[in-house]
């Protein structure tokens, strides 16, 4: 996935899991980090890193939500019409 930086906003429609596991990589490699140094400094196991940066679709959201809040991240949702696909 290429991120699309804007004024130091990163921004991505992000339609499933993969995706978000695309970003978090991708950040994680820009910090230069290891996936056991990132998953420490979320407060997450190294396993639950690497399911989240492999797309996973059963990981816990909540946990998600903080690897993504350790990077900087947050999560806007926008309401689109559902005719609007």
């Amino acid at each position: 996935m290429k991120l699309e930086i804007e004024n130091a906003f990163i921004r991505a429609t992000v339609k499933d899991s993969k995706a978000i596991g695309a970003i978090v990589r991708d950040l994680r490699k820009q910090s230069k980090l290891t996936q056991a140094k990132a998953a420490a400094m979320c407060n997450v196991g190294p396993r639950f890193l690497s399911e989240l940066e492999n797309g996973k679709s059963t990981i816990q959201l909540g946990m998600a939500l903080k690897v993504l809040q350790a990077f900087g991240l947050r999560v806007i949702l926008k309401h689109r019409s559902l005719t609007n696909e």
